[in-house]
């Protein structure tokens, strides 16, 4: 496979979960063929600048890509400021990007999938966003990767051609949707994803990822997904800038490369009839709400 695309690692002041991250994209496949970028942020507070040095040492000692070029942010810009300003330098340079943040650990065939679906579907515009990561689905008989709405945001890849529709800016984005657009946004109720959107215009969160499933999904886009995930997100244990200590979305990472991508373009019932049935369900019973949330209250208070 030839003419792979650059990966984008994006840290900060996590020194173990980094090296954790880069020691499995170490063990991928085409690894050793693949260039690593590593965008380092600059430090927010006087308190980590200690840990955001720490990991620009340890990424100057970084191998076992083809070539590891580490850019060291001067001030703190944030990660989505991070995220699109990286993401627009590499595909406007590449014309295709692999997007890891510093808190995903990968399957041996992580790189391999998002390369084969790159070349794969390069030309098909339809096609925006290829995502790694998977909810731990229970339904049977799904194939090995199916096309979807949403763009998860733990491990993806795009092309510059699909990039340019990225609209950051949230009131342009607000205008376009009417009530049933909401509610196909929101996977019919069932996962707050417009309410992410006011929290963004309210000044609540400041996600990137959630303007550019916006940006996808009003440009009638299509995401690739694999039916067991290829990413494990180890930032829920509370040391994330925009995470708490969960594990509702724990999953299993797949040891097997996948070898099968759909060739019609348009989204799979019985994988988002499973995606939507998840997302329903997620968070348990009344009971095992409590429960989680006392558990979380109590971690919070010791740490």
């Amino acid at each position: 496979m030839q003419n792979l695309a650059p990966i984008a690692l994006f840290v900060y002041n996590r020194p173990e979960h980094t090296r954790r991250t880069i020691s499995y994209l170490q063990k991928n496949q085409l690894a050793d063929d693949s260039r690593l970028f590593i965008y380092s942020d600059g430090a927010k507070t006087k308190a980590d600048e200690d840990k955001v040095d720490e990991i620009r040492r340890y990424a100057q000692t970084v191998t076992g890509f083809k070539s590891v070029n580490v850019i060291e942010r001067e001030t703190n810009v944030g990660l989505a400021n991070s995220i699109i300003s990286g993401v627009t330098h590499l595909v406007n340079d590449y014309g295709k990007v692999i997007v890891f943040e510093d808190d995903l650990l990968s399957s041996p065939y992580t790189l391999q999938y998002f390369n084969e679906a790159l070349d794969r579907y390069a030309a098909n515009e339809e096609v925006m966003h290829i995502g790694a990561y998977m909810y731990n689905l229970k339904a049977q008989g799904l194939t090995q990767s199916f096309f979807y709405r949403a763009a998860t945001s733990w491990g993806w890849a795009t092309w510059a051609r699909a990039w340019k529709n990225f609209e950051p800016d949230v009131d342009k984005l607000i205008q376009q949707f009417d009530k049933e657009k909401i509610n196909q946004f929101s996977i019919e109720g069932t996962m707050n994803f417009w309410k992410q959107i006011q929290q963004f215009k309210a000044g609540k969160n400041n996600s990137w990822a959630i303007r550019w499933y916006a940006s996808i999904f009003l440009k009638g886009g299509l995401t690739l997904n694999p039916a067991h995930s290829l990413i494990q997100n180890i930032g829920h244990d509370g040391t994330g800038v925009h995470s708490n200590n969960e594990d509702i979305y724990q999953v299993q990472v797949s040891r097997q490369p996948v070898t099968w991508f759909p060739s019609v373009l348009q989204e799979d019932k019985k994988a988002y009839a499973a995606i939507k049935h998840f997302l329903k369900n997620r968070k348990g019973t009344l009971l095992q709400r409590g429960v989680r949330f006392v558990k979380q209250m109590k971690e919070k208070y010791l740490s």
